[in-house]
């Protein structure tokens, strides 16, 4: 078996410019010879994906684009919809999105109020589970689909700054897990990615990002910080047949930090 990614088409959603981690997954795989689609939602964030796409491969330099907003079911039913037309089956799903009000992601957790707390749960988490679901009553999941989130090591462990975001992670790895066994019959495979910190977009709202980077370099085994290229080609690994036997898993790429205990 080997990387074989000819005539298989992987819906990216959560772009939001060329630092973000899911374009670097769109990257990797756009190189591996796999055909894109991507996901937006809003009409400005459409316009950025239509330049960024402008630099991949003849094959995906004009990929289609359907509009979601995670947040609306009706939404994501005419997205799916949408998807079902332009492309008829999708081979996998990258879904990287995330919101957490930046008020709530210092000082106390308990001070989070309760519409933050489920907006934050609803963007981070539910989407993911949402899409999922509206995909497979569409049969738009190809057989043996790899299924595929990010995460953060927030999710697992008490982060400074992270506060809201991380439960909202842990929300989401736990959805991986439950989705992964209900899916699993059908050979559909659910996988998360825990990339260390990267500076992207949404990393501009964690306070102290700067401080975080430094002591991954500092503690982590392989004293650096991760880059996105390889959290892009772990990507490919579990979207592709390679990974057949892997599923409910969340893979660390985080140059080992995870592992250190002080």
């Amino acid at each position: 078996m080997h990387l074989n990614f000819e005539n298989k088409t992987y819906l990216i959603m959560g772009v939001a410019n060329k630092r973000s981690i899911a374009w670097g997954i769109a990257q990797e795989l756009d190189k591996a010879g796999a055909k894109l689609i991507f996901s937006y939602s809003k009409e400005r964030s459409a316009k950025g994906l239509v330049k960024l796409a402008a630099d991949l491969s003849d094959l995906n330099k004009e990929a289609p684009m359907v509009k979601c907003d995670v947040t609306s079911d009706e939404d994501i039913t005419t997205a799916v919809t949408e998807l079902k037309e332009k492309v008829g089956t999708l081979n996998g799903i990258v879904h990287s999105v995330a919101f957490a009000n930046k008020d709530f992601l210092g000082d106390d957790y308990s001070a989070v109020d309760r519409a933050s707390f489920a907006q934050a749960l609803d963007i981070s988490a539910y989407s993911f589970t949402a899409i999922i679901r509206a995909a497979k009553l569409a049969d738009l999941l190809a057989e043996n689909a790899s299924l595929l989130t990010l995460t953060y090591l927030g999710g697992e462990r008490v982060i400074q700054n992270y506060n809201l975001m991380g439960i909202a992670k842990a929300a989401l790895e736990s959805s991986v897990r439950y989705l992964a066994s209900e899916y699993g019959p059908t050979g559909v495979r659910v996988n998360a990615i825990s990339a260390g910190p990267i500076r992207t977009l949404s990393a501009r709202g964690v306070g102290n990002f700067s401080e975080s980077q430094k002591m991954v370099e500092e503690r982590a085994p392989l004293r650096r910080v991760t880059t996105v290229e390889e959290v892009g080609t772990t990507a490919v690994f579990l979207l592709s047949d390679m990974a057949s036997g892997i599923t409910g898993e969340n893979i660390h790429v985080d140059s080992g930090y995870h592992i250190i205990g002080y």
